[in-house]
């Protein structure tokens, strides 16, 4: 099976799950899943809890390797060793938890793990493109940071939110997986990250949305994936259906 570079890409990266299986023991978690997402498209995958969501994501995003089926991008086949292979493929998830550190500097939260290093004998952390980056990166999302040194845990949850999706584009997301990105803030908060998921369509990027928030889903939404004790029940482009529909054949 083929990994493939960034520069790889086409301007639409599609994403295609073949008859993927995940079993654990004799626990079958998802069964002859086959769905295909687009960029700049806002692809939902909904159910409720313990219905094998993140179970599918975190096959997408390379925590877990399908028991049957093939993933691919680009009609190359693609399979990951870990989420690492996957972010170098272009494939990033911001989950719930955000892997932000409080304590931690905003730009160093920016630059988690890949640090800009000085091309020098002591080989330092570059601060001065560090902040400058992060600064920049973050007003284009409507984010202005005059002092990126300052910690991370003084940023609101929506603005944390931002960070996360900021943090993924500018190392190579094309396929961006946000996990539940509302259900942790407040009215104004949620409206914050709603403005910015719906720019990402703009950006040409490949966005997959899991939620249970089948109202916020709807109004974002292009295509819509039922999740169901690990099936895929129901997929519908948003023409085909309405919120009313979506929540009637969850209840089902």
């Amino acid at each position: 099976m083929e990994h493939l570079e960034k520069n790889m890409f086409m301007d639409n990266t599609r994403l295609e799950l073949k008859s993927v299986y995940k079993n654990f023991g004799s626990v079958v978690a998802l069964k002859n899943i086959s769905m295909t997402t687009d960029s700049g498209q806002i692809n939902c995958i909904l159910g409720d809890n313990g219905a094998g969501k993140s179970t599918l994501v975190n096959i997408i995003s390379g925590v877990f390797k399908p028991t049957k089926g093939e993933c691919k991008i680009n009609d190359k086949t693609v399979s990951f060793l870990n989420p690492l292979d996957a972010m170098n493929t272009g494939i990033s998830t911001v989950y719930q938890s955000l892997a932000i550190i409080p304590i931690l500097s905003i730009y160093r939260n920016f630059f988690l793990g890949q640090e800009p290093i000085k091309k020098n004998i002591f080989k330092t952390l570059n601060k001065d493109f560090a902040t400058k980056t992060t600064i920049q990166e973050l007003k284009k999302f409507d984010i202005n940071i005059e002092d990126p040194k300052r910690m991370a845990g003084t940023l609101s949850g929506g603005e944390r939110q931002i960070l996360a999706i900021a943090r993924a584009l500018y190392f190579g997301a094309k396929i961006l997986i946000l996990d539940e990105p509302t259900s942790a803030l407040g009215v104004k908060e949620s409206n914050k990250v709603v403005e910015q998921i719906n720019n990402l369509k703009k950006q040409n990027i490949n966005v997959i949305l899991v939620s249970h928030n089948i109202d916020q889903a709807f109004m974002l939404g292009d295509k819509f994936f039922i999740i169901k004790n690990g099936n895929l029940v129901a997929q519908f482009k948003k023409s085909e259906t309405s919120a009313k529909n979506l929540r009637t054949t969850l209840e089902k």
